[in-house]
């Protein structure tokens, strides 16, 4: 493949119009998100992301989020309803639960996961976290969420850790408005930040995505973390974590006051995040952020293909 645009973009519908065939074409983006919209069943899947990647001449990676609980586009009766994070008791149920679901990905061939969600689940966290927090202890978080990210490498997809650095302690819902956590840098590192920074650590980070909070932490930047090159060279440098980093949807109106969906994206792309991503799934919108939207840098490809060496299970 040559260097794609840096952004993941969205269609309307279970199948694809003949604009968006076109439009696809011609952006060439890195890969493309679906939502319950675009989920009616297995054969409906397959011959959508079939026409997805078609589009764009290469097996491009296709996300969804399937956490679980309440987060979940495969839904009843087609598809099993599974258990919340913050339900899983041991990193072993979790584990299990994360490879049913890879399981279900890898038949429709989707190769990424949004999940597993590492956030802390606090008196204050706001219900959009909720229970798909595994708990309230940093250390359990990432045994927990180290687990899943195996099981999902496991069955050849690729897992997205979020929200990075942080959603926690966040009080309100950044698809509404702009949370911000005044929380004293020192007292971050030693909660929050903390399950991000063991799975950087790890010896699967590379393989792992991470998305990234469109959060305001006064003691990291004025800025979000999406759109602030000190909070990405915090991840980066201080947090030690060299993954490839998606920037939370520029649809959600927590960006609202940072442009419109071009400057937002760019914004999000100059922070130093590896690519954006887009959820709307409106084409209007799409053909007015892509008028803006560079292809992936060099080093953003090196930590792509990085993460796509992935480990199949035996079976």
């Amino acid at each position: 493949m040559s260097h794609s645009s840096a952004i993941i973009l969205s269609c309307s519908g279970t199948k694809l119009t003949d604009d968006e065939k076109r439009f696809f074409a011609s952006a060439n983006p890195l890969g493309f998100i679906l939502f319950a919209r675009n989920c009616e069943d297995h054969d409906q899947i397959r011959k959508l992301n079939h026409d997805l990647r078609d589009c764009v001449g290469w097996d491009c990676p296709i996300l969804i989020d399937q956490e679980g609980g309440r987060v979940q586009r495969l839904k009843p009766p087609v598809w099993q309803q599974y258990m919340p994070a913050n339900a899983c008791n041991t990193s072993d149920e979790a584990a299990g639960v994360a490879r049913f679901i890879g399981h279900d990905l890898a038949e429709l061939n989707i190769d990424v996961n949004c999940a597993p969600v590492m956030d802390l689940l606090l008196e204050e966290t706001h219900n959009v976290i909720g229970d798909r927090a595994f708990s309230d202890n940093p250390d359990d978080i990432f045994e927990k969420a180290y687990a899943v990210c195996n099981a999902y490498l496991e069955c050849g997809v690729t897992p997205v850790a979020k929200h990075i650095p942080g959603h926690g302690r966040a009080t309100s819902d950044s698809h509404l408005e702009l949370p911000v956590v005044d929380t004293p840098l020192e007292e971050l590192e030693q909660t929050d930040f903390l399950p991000f920074q063991k799975l950087g650590q790890s010896n699967i980070v590379h393989q792992v995505w991470g998305m990234v909070a469109h959060i305001k932490y006064p003691a990291l930047s004025a800025l979000p973390a999406t759109i602030s090159k000190e909070a990405i060279e915090y991840i980066r440098g201080t947090m030690n974590i060299d993954q490839f980093l998606i920037a939370d949807d520029i649809s959600m109106k927590a960006l609202e006051e940072y442009g419109n969906l071009a400057d937002r994206a760019r914004k999000t792309l100059e922070s130093g995040c590896d690519t954006t991503l887009y959820c709307s799934g409106l084409l209007t919108e799409m053909e007015s952020i892509m008028a803006d939207i560079p292809a992936m840098s060099d080093q953003s490809f090196e930590r792509y293909e990085r993460s796509r060496i992935r480990r199949r299970s035996a079976a």
